[in-house]
C-alpha cells in the first residue's frame, strides 16, 4: 500500500508535526521514518497547505506507528509492574528524547523503545535535575549515540543547546511563545536572565529591541550563537555578566530566575528586583518569574513584589497571575506580570 509523506529537515521534525496536526493532515497511525542522515518522513494524509516541506513522497507498505511506549514495551516482554516504573512522559527536543527515568528497571530497553517511537532523535537522556550557581543541568545518556548538542525549533525560534550543559525546559513551551506574542516592534525589553534566550529569541524576533544578560559562560555562547540562527543579532544585544551591574532603559523587564524575589527566607532580598526598577521606565512591564510552595500561593510573590516596589517608591498593578507547571512535589512555576509607575 501507497501512502503519502513529506520530507522535512530533522531539526524542523517537531515544529512540523505540530503545524500538521494543527492542520488536520498528520496520520498518527504511521511511523515516523528517517529519509537520509539529515531529513525525515512525516507521514500525512495529503499535502499539507501551510506547512513548509521540502518535497512529497510515497511511501512503499510504511510501518505502522506504535500506539504508545506502554504498549511497546508489552511486546518486548516487559511485566505491568516493570512498565508502571517506565517514563510516564518526555520530550523531543530537536534530535534529543529528554525524560525521567527514576526507578525505571532496564532504562536503556525504555530508551531504545522511545527511539522506535521517535525516529527523528538519536539520542536519550536521563533528566536529573539541575545543580550550582550557573544551573547546569544534570543528565546520564540512556540510549542512542549520545550526541547531546542539538538544534530545536519551536514556533519557528531556533535553539541551539548542549543538553549536557546548559538547562531547557520543556513545560516552559507556551510562556515562551507568549512572550513573543507580547512584545511590539521597537520596544526596549531587558531580559535579566537571558540563558540561551528562551524569552529574548522569540520577543527580537517580533522585532523588540532586546537587551540579553547571562553570566553562565556556556549559557551565553549558545545564546549568541542563537542570535545569529535566528537572524536577529541587529535586534538582541547580547551581554555576558551580573545583571544588577547592567544599565539599561526599558520598556520590558523579564525576571526569568526562579529566586529574583528572594529565597525561601523571607527577606532574603539579592537586589534583583531592584536592579529591575532601576531600569524599568514609569509605566512599564514587568514579567516575574518564581517557585512557590502551593501554601503561600499567591502570597510569598505578590508580597514580595509589592514591598520591593513600595521601598523604591513605585506604583505596581497587578494585570496576570498565572501556573506556568509543576516545579517539583507541592512547588509551582509561576509568574506575575504587572504594570510599574
Amino acid at each position: 500500500m501507497r501512502r503519502l509523506a513529506v520530507v522535512v529537515p530533522k531539526p524542523d521534525s517537531q515544529t512540523a508535526i505540530d503545524g500538521l496536526e494543527a492542520e488536520g493532515v498528520y496520520d498518527d497511525r504511521r511511523k515516523v521514518c528517517e529519509h537520509d542522515a539529515d531529513h525525515v518522513e512525516l507521514p500525512v494524509t495529503e499535502e499539507p497547505a501551510s506547512v513548509p516541506f521540502e518535497r512529497a513522497i510515497a511511501q512503499d507498505d510504511p510501518d505502522p506507528r506504535a500506539p504508545d511506549l506502554d504498549d511497546l514495551l508489552r511486546e518486548r516482554g516487559w511485566t505491568d509492574a516493570e512498565r508502571d516504573r517506565a517514563p510516564s512522559s518526555w520530550a523531543v527536543l530537536g534530535s534529543v528524547i529528554l525524560a525521567d527515568f527514576g526507578d525505571c528497571p532496564r532504562p536503556g530497553e525504555a530508551g531504545d523503545a522511545l527511539l522506535s517511537l521517535h525516529r527523528e532523535a538519536d539520542t536519550v537522556l536521563d533528566r536529573g535535575g539541575v545543580d550550582g550557581e550557573h544551573r547546569e543541568p544534570v543528565v546520564s545518556v540512556v540510549a542512542g549515540v549520545g550526541d547531546t548538542e542539538t538544534v530545536h525549533v519551536e514556533h519557528g525560534t531556533r535553539y541551539a543547546m548542549d543538553l549536557a550543559e546548559v538547562m531547557f525546559s520543556p513545560g516552559n513551551k507556551a510562556e515562551r511563545a507568549r512572550m513573543g506574542d507580547e512584545v511590539t516592534r521597537g520596544e526596549r525589553v531587558l531580559d535579566m536572565f537571558a540563558g540561551i534566550g528562551y524569552f529574548a529569541l522569540p520577543m527580537a524576533r517580533a522585532g523588540a529591541q532586546v537587551t540579553a544578560v547571562e553570566k553562565n559562560p556556556t549559557a551565553f555562547r549558545f545564546l549568541a550563537e542563537n542570535a545569529q540562527l535566528n537572524d536577529v543579532a541587529e535586534t538582541l544585544d547580547t551581554i555576558l555578566g551580573d545583571c544588577r551591574e547592567v544599565e539599561a532603559s526599558a520598556d520590558r523587564v523579564v525576571m526569568g530566575y526562579y529566586d529574583a524575589l528572594g529565597g525561601p527566607v523571607a527577606g532574603d532580598d539579592p537586589g534583583y528586583l531592584a536592579a529591575a526598577l532601576d531600569a524599568l521606565d514609569a509605566g512599564g512591564m514587568l514579567h516575574v518569574h518564581a517557585a512557590v510552595p502551593e501554601p503561600e500561593l499567591w502570597d510569598r510573590p505578590l508580597g514580595r513584589l509589592r514591598a520591593g516596589c513600595e521601598r523604591a517608591d513605585r506604583a505596581v498593578e497587578i494585570l496576570d497571575r498565572r501556573r506556568v507547571k509543576s516545579h517539583s512535589e507541592g512547588v509551582f512555576h509561576v509568574v506575575l506580570d504587572a504594570r510599574v509607575d
